[in-house]
């Protein structure tokens, strides 16, 4: 019996078809070699496709980067935001921080100036959310956008510290003593840190952020001459 003649095209893997394949696959190469190094060339070999073939579905690196933002962002499940404005910012916040601390390499991509406004709608809600408490609390609309970056710098460098902190240690890097103790120092110059002494590495590893949040978003409030906080003053009399 004659053999079936052989199949036209490219055999082995499957062609690309969907978004999400293509996502997979950028995810796959950024947890491996980190975001910086996500080419189309790079991704379209791991595909096993052109890269003419993936930039029917893609239109540049920044493009496939906010396509993983949004879609990372819409699988987090949406606390319920409580309606006090307070409350309501620390929430968001944390939900912010708890995404970014399970993701860090999207916190470094959204430093980038611009980046957070090419998001989706329906992934801003943190930030929404946000600025919507600030409002609420007596800023105005200005003032609610500059609370949001206050709250936004201090989230994502403490993801960032500790980020980077964690991969020296995954990669090997040496850590001098003076990274991990001030005991050799000179308390005539520095008493406070002297008097720390070998303390200061256990101290400084300590997971602060809910505590230092809350002590955050109190002061930023009341920077605001609040209608909000006269009004709950008032009706606690």
């Amino acid at each position: 019996m004659p053999r079936p003649p052989a199949p036209h095209g490219r055999t082995g893997r499957p062609p690309v078809t969907s978004r999400t394949q293509i996502l997979t696959a950028a995810r796959r190469l950024i947890d491996r070699d980190g975001w910086e190094k996500l080419t189309i060339r790079r991704l379209a070999a791991e595909l096993g496709i052109g890269a003419t073939t993936l930039y029917h579905h893609i239109q540049n690196k920044e493009d496939l980067l906010v396509l993983l933002l949004n879609h990372y962002i819409d699988q987090i499940e949406h606390p319920s935001l409580p309606s006090d404005p307070r409350e309501r910012v620390v929430a968001a916040a944390t939900a912010m921080h708890d995404a970014l601390a399970a993701w860090p390499w999207a916190a470094e991509i959204l430093t980038v100036d611009g980046f957070v406004g090419l998001l989706d709608e329906s992934a801003l809600w943190m930030v929404e959310a946000i600025v919507s408490g600030a409002g609420d609390w007596g800023y105005t609309p200005a003032g609610s956008v500059e609370f949001f970056r206050s709250i936004w710098y201090y989230t994502v460098g403490e993801i960032l510290v500790r980020a980077r902190s964690v991969d020296r240690e995954a990669n090997g890097k040496r850590v001098t003593t003076r990274e991990t103790s001030f005991s050799n120092l000179n308390a005539s110059q520095v008493p406070h840190l002297a008097a720390i002494g070998d303390q200061w590495a256990a101290l400084a590893a300590r997971d602060t952020y809910a505590h230092g949040l809350h002590a955050f978003v109190d002061g930023l409030l009341a920077q605001s001459a609040s209608p909000h906080s006269a009004s709950r003053s008032a009706n606690s009399r």
